[in-house]
């Protein structure tokens, strides 16, 4: 039997705790690619935030609706990028497609929690300070989106507990 190829939407969730550490977790068919959670809808109708558990669920074990990952803690960013896909996974989709739209969701967990990966997919996890994690991605659009999770994250300016973001 074979694949139906990819449909080019997808989805980035930054993994994050309170203080900003950011999951970040190392692609297994490419050596150091590191990126946040990342994954295609499965049906052209799937709803983007049921895209964003099940990748979350699948790459790192973490699931959203739990006890220690309600629901609320998976945030739309209400963002989008259109991006030129990597030759090397050009493939995976039908003929002729070359671009895909993702979203960009963002995760917060209660603290740097234990992940399970998905060893076909991915071979090592860090929690880094979220400047750490941007320079760590291979994707420039990646780490855009942990570059901007301050403001998003804590969209007033500053952290519920009062306490002044550093910089790592």
């Amino acid at each position: 039997m074979t694949k139906s190829p990819k449909i080019p939407e997808s989805v980035l969730v930054v993994i994050y705790t309170p203080a900003l550490d950011v999951l970040v977790i190392k692609r297994a068919d490419q050596p150091d690619f590191w990126q946040s959670v990342t994954g295609s809808k499965d049906t052209p109708d799937e709803p983007l935030a049921l895209t964003a558990v099940r990748e979350v669920a699948e790459e790192t074990g973490i699931v959203v609706g739990s006890a220690d990952v309600p629901a609320g803690a998976l945030v739309d960013w209400h963002h989008r990028i259109e991006y030129t896909i990597y030759p090397q996974y050009l493939h995976r989709y039908a003929p002729g497609v070359t671009r895909n739209t993702e979203h960009w969701f963002g995760l917060c967990v209660p603290r740097r929690v234990d992940v399970t990966l998905s060893p076909r997919e991915h071979v090592d996890y860090a929690w880094l300070p979220y400047r750490d994690a941007a320079e760590r991605c291979f994707s420039p659009s990646n780490a855009e989106a942990i570059l901007q999770l301050p403001a998003r994250a804590f969209p007033d300016g500053q952290p519920p507990d009062g306490r002044t973001l550093g910089h790592s």
